[in-house]
């Protein structure tokens, strides 16, 4: 599975340029490998949207690495809690185990008169 690359705000504005300084789109996308639909895109942004064009990089990945990291904890909390659970449990067979032994014990000495 191919992964898709992210391109920065630089990146595409020096793209955007090189086109609008003389070289042809097929010239601009075979040298930085990117696909000609991408630098279409491109340029049509930065005519639409000017120096506001191409903003959401860097906001992505900060949020996308938030996002990593909340992931990160909750997969740990999920590890804390059924370890816990488990620990719970063991404790309370054992503490089961312990209160049926000490009944039993105390019937046999107690029939002693």
């Amino acid at each position: 599975m191919k992964t898709r690359r992210k391109f920065t705000k630089e990146f595409k504005l020096t793209a955007v340029r090189r086109m609008q300084g003389g070289q042809s789109l097929a010239e601009v996308a075979r040298a930085l490998e990117v696909n000609p639909s991408e630098l279409h895109r491109w340029r049509r942004e930065l005519n639409e949207h000017g120096e506001r064009a191409f903003s959401g990089i860097g906001k992505m990945r900060a949020e996308e690495s938030e996002l990593a990291e909340l992931e990160r904890k909750v997969g740990r909390q999920a590890i804390e809690i059924d370890f816990l659970k488990r620990a719970l449990q063991h404790v309370e067979e054992q503490r089961l185990l312990g209160a049926m032994n000490k009944g039993a014990r105390s019937t046999g000495i107690s029939r002693k008169k």
